[in-house]
């Protein structure tokens, strides 16, 4: 994957954004004083979040020894493998220390939880300059886990705090090959693949090495950060037992960032109507959708 080293905002919106492909952002966060006091320990980092939380309570997810940390379905695909709780920061930092302390212990996940709701005070100390103020941070909080590979409608700039991550990039042709769950059904949001990148079953997804030979892949530090354009799949381990990740999504240019209607309602849309269609119909669609959505021959 493509690195870069002291990506500011100019660079940043003229030289990483326009390109659509993904890019490590070396050290971009390094002097943020979350990652100094990770630096320090990871007692020191679990201390600094504790003094800001603000009490309110985030999303949280607890999964069984038996899920080896991944966030996914259960066996048959009808429900997730996961308890969903509520707490407070200061909390999912609690039983992250008492997990780190078990043989086979649990995982645990606080997801997406906006930092001026839970942590205000983090958000005032750490900054990241590259994007427009408007861009509102979230914190990802837990132990080890795996994101199973999805993708966001948005731009994403993820910067690791605490702990190590390994991404995991495909670009989003690469969709036929990923195996994909339930559009309309998924932990993340969004769709997810259905193989297991850390084991994958090659008897059961066979065209999934193909997806590989495109992946692009990086280990990112605590001060490190990551670009994933929009539509992009992203398979994201924490590898340590404790980690924490800070993310920003938006549409639009870095500096003016948009509200914009969802293209994925777009799609689920387009399910819906052309489900019946007959091969001439979906033949015809295709060719109308061409020329006034995709533009093919401009």
């Amino acid at each position: 994957m493509r690195e870069l080293r002291g990506v500011d905002a100019a660079r940043f919106r003229d030289e990483v954004v326009p390109v659509y492909q993904p890019a490590v952002l070396r050290g971009v966060v390094a002097d943020w004083p979350a990652v100094r006091a990770f630096r320090e320990s990871p007692a020191a980092f679990c201390t600094y979040l504790a003094q800001r939380d603000s009490g309110t309570q985030v999303d949280a997810l607890r999964m069984p020894p038996s899920a080896k940390g991944r966030v996914f379905y259960n066996d048959n695909l009808t429900g997730f493998n996961y308890t969903h709780e509520r707490l407070r920061i200061t909390e999912v930092i609690e039983r992250i220390v008492k997990y780190a302390g078990m043989q086979n212990p649990p995982a645990m996940a606080a997801q997406s939880a906006l930092i001026a709701d839970c942590l205000p005070a983090f958000a005032e100390d750490n900054v990241l300059g590259l994007l427009h103020p408007s861009v509102r941070p979230r914190i990802w909080l837990g132990s080890a886990a795996v994101t199973p590979a999805h993708f966001d409608e948005s731009s994403n700039v993820a910067c690791v705090v605490a702990g190590q991550r390994r991404f995991t990039l495909l670009p989003p042709e690469q969709v036929a090959n990923l195996y994909i769950g339930p559009l309309d059904f998924a932990p993340t949001g969004t769709p997810l693949s259905l193989v297991d990148f850390r084991s994958p079953d090659k008897s059961r997804f066979p065209r999934f090495e193909q997806a590989l030979a495109h992946a692009q892949v990086a280990e990112l530090e605590a001060g490190d950060a990551i670009y994933i354009p929009p539509l992009w799949w992203h398979h994201v381990e924490s590898l340590e037992r404790l980690n924490a990740l800070v993310n920003y999504w938006w549409k639009g240019p870095p500096d003016a960032p948009r509200d914009a209607p969802s293209a994925f309602d777009a799609l689920h849309a387009c399910l819906k109507a052309f489900k019946d269609a007959t091969p001439e119909q979906r033949a015809a669609w295709d060719a109308l959708l061409g020329e006034f959505v995709f533009r093919r021959n401009r």
